[in-house]
């Protein structure tokens, strides 16, 4: 039976594809606050504005390709059963090969309507994919309703978060690439880490968190996953 990796990734893992950070000095929040574009009060406030930033995500999106630490991240499932779970928007695991991803804070590339089944059981039946198509104020859903960007802004209920808990409980290895472990709840996740399980944590700078179960390579993403593979191979 293969063994099982949760591989917890954040925005450091698509940085080198050419996608902006969102901490970071220089990082999306320093030319977007957070509040008006990304948050449901914002959306409610201005709907336009919100949809025309998501328009601008999909349209950067279009533009770059899945990174080494991508495909290094897919290619693990030749010899491993597993999951990724990512706080990224972007379809960036999926392209390089990735099979099963949870995604935390819901996927750029789709819509759904404002109102719908979704908000009350987070049910993805109403979800639409539109890929880099962009979504206007106007544009309604088959219930009649505004589409909204797919996303979980700030404000609401993370749904998928018991999934990736049970993802992480289950895991032999848990496997941390490019998150600055400041949002949460992703970055509370490794608690449920068996009191066994060894943790890998891919960042090249210094993190706030500290678990005698943590190893921390300080590389970027690509690096650190050359290394980590290496660790799997020699263990």
């Amino acid at each position: 039976m293969k063994k099982k990796i949760a591989v917890l990734t954040g925005a450091g893992v698509s940085a080198e594809s050419g996608l902006t950070t969102y901490r970071d000095n220089g990082g999306l929040w320093d030319n977007y606050d957070p509040m008006e574009v990304a948050s449901i009060d914002g959306w409610h406030r201005n709907r336009k504005l919100v949809l025309d930033f998501y328009n601008s995500q999909r349209a950067k999106l279009k533009e770059v390709k899945p990174n080494e630490a991508h495909r290094l991240i897919a290619a693990l499932e030749e010899k491993y059963d597993v999951t990724v779970i990512t706080q990224n928007v972007d379809n960036l695991h999926e392209r390089a090969g990735s099979t099963r991803i949870i995604h935390l804070h819901g996927e750029a590339t789709k819509v759904r309507p404002e109102r719908g089944v979704y908000d009350d059981s987070g049910n993805e039946r109403e979800v639409i994919d539109v890929g880099y198509d962009e979504v206007n104020l106007g544009d309604k859903a088959p219930n009649g309703s505004q589409l909204r960007p797919h996303i979980v802004f700030f404000g609401e209920a993370v749904p998928k978060i018991e999934r990736a808990i049970d993802m992480v409980q289950k895991a032999d290895i848990l496997l941390i690439v490019g998150t600055s472990m400041q949002v949460y709840p992703a970055a509370s996740l490794y608690r449920y880490a068996g009191m066994d399980t060894p943790i890998y944590l891919i960042d090249p700078a210094d993190v706030s968190v500290w678990d005698s179960r943590i190893t921390h390579i300080k590389e970027v993403a690509t690096e650190g996953m050359k290394k980590f593979v290496k660790i799997l191979e020699e263990s």
